[in-house]
C-alpha cells in the first residue's frame, strides 16, 4: 500500500466518523480510531502513525513483538491494544507488550493478569459475546455485571469498559441491537469506554456510542 492510499483512506473513514457523530449528536473527537494490524508490514504502521493514528491493535503477542520492537527502535511508540482472544498462557508476555487488554473475557483470565502485574494498575476491557455465538468469546451479557463486581475489587485491574465483536451481516443496521445493548451495559456499570465496530458497521457503532473503533480493512486494505 502507498502512503498516498492510506492517506486517502483515513480521509475516507474520519469523513464517515464525522458524518455519524453529528448523526448521533455525538463530537467525533470523542473516539478513538484504533488500526487493526493483524499481518499489516511494519512499514505501513509507520506510515499511520506518521498521519496521527496512535493506538494499534494487535490479534497475536508474537506478532506485536516482532512489530513493537522495530517500530521502538524507529521512535515510533503508540499505544497498543490487544485485541485478539487472550491466552492465560500469554498473559505475562501480554502485560509487557500491551498498554492496554481488550479481550479480557473471563474472571479467570483477569486474575490471571492480575497475578502477573506489577507496580501499576493494567487497564482492560471486558469482552461480551452481546450475539451468544459459539464462535465468539466474551462474558454473557446476564453474566457481566458480576463479573465487573468481582474483577473490580483486584486493585491490579483497572478496567475501563466493554468491548464487543458484532455478527458478520450484510446490512450494519443489524449490528444495532447488540450495539444498543453492549452501551446499556457500559451505562449501567457507570464505565467509560466503549470499544465497537469495525470496517462493516462502525458508524452504527458511533451512532449507538462507541468511543473507540477498531479499523483493519477499510484502513489498510485488503
Amino acid at each position: 500500500m502507498t502512503k498516498e492510499t492510506l492517506a486517502e483512506n483515513l480521509q475516507s473513514i474520519k469523513a464517515r466518523i464525522e458524518q455519524a457523530a453529528l448523526a448521533s449528536g455525538r463530537n467525533s473527537s470523542a473516539i478513538t480510531i484504533v488500526g487493526a494490524t493483524k499481518t499489516v508490514p511494519v512499514e505501513t504502521i509507520h506510515a499511520a502513525f506518521t498521519f496521527g493514528i496512535g493506538n494499534f491493535g494487535e490479534n497475536y503477542v508474537q506478532e506485536a513483538k516482532s512489530k513493537k520492537d522495530i517500530l521502538a527502535k524507529l521512535g515510533v511508540n503508540p499505544t497498543w491494544r490487544m485485541i485478539g482472544h487472550l491466552q492465560k498462557n500469554k498473559v505475562g508476555d501480554a502485560i509487557e507488550l500491551f498498554d492496554i487488554i481488550e479481550t479480557v473475557d473471563s474472571v479467570r483470565l483477569a486474575e490471571t493478569i492480575a497475578g502477573k502485574a506489577a507496580k501499576e494498575p493494567i487497564p482492560i476491557m471486558l469482552q461480551v459475546n452481546m450475539t451468544g455465538e459459539i464462535s465468539k468469546f466474551g462474558f454473557a451479557p446476564q453474566e457481566t455485571a458480576n463479573a465487573y463486581k468481582t474483577l473490580k475489587r483486584l486493585p491490579e485491574l483497572s478496567i475501563i469498559g466493554l468491548m464487543t465483536i458484532a455478527p458478520v451481516v450484510s446490512n450494519p443496521q443489524e449490528a444495532r441491537p447488540f450495539f444498543r445493548g453492549l452501551r446499556q451495559l457500559r451505562d449501567d456499570l457507570g464505565l467509560r469506554e466503549l470499544s465497537m465496530g469495525m470496517t462493516n458497521d462502525f458508524e452504527v457503532a458511533i451512532q449507538e456510542g462507541a468511543t473507540i473503533i477498531r479499523i483493519g480493512r477499510a484502513l489498510f486494505g485488503g
